[in-house]
């Protein structure tokens, strides 16, 4: 997809360590979280991991395929990408607006 790409905001959190970012766009909400198998932050394999989920539908959040990422860079890239692949395939099945 091109065009102005997807602005990922830094969400604010009382954890210190917990580093998680949000953007939204034609209608999905994407976040990219950073996770490692230490510290007070989340838990898991080390890396950015990338999710999506359409913003008006109560449904659980589907990891971009990849994640975990060595980069927040590589993970925004991720997002792009399948935002590109979601609007071009049209709507979700079962999920048209």
């Amino acid at each position: 997809m091109r065009g102005t790409a997807m602005q990922f905001v830094r969400v604010v959190s009382r954890v210190e360590q917990m580093e998680i970012w949000n953007a939204n766009r034609n209608g999905f909400s994407f976040v990219i979280s950073y996770e490692s198998h230490g510290g007070s932050g989340l838990q898991g394999r080390t890396g950015y991991v990338a999710s999506w989920r359409p913003i008006n539908r109560n449904r659980s959040a589907i990891r971009v395929g990849g994640s975990p990422f060595k980069t927040l860079a590589e993970a925004e890239e991720a997002c792009e990408a399948m935002l590109g692949h979601l609007t071009a395939n049209g709507p979700i099945p079962g999920e048209e607006r």
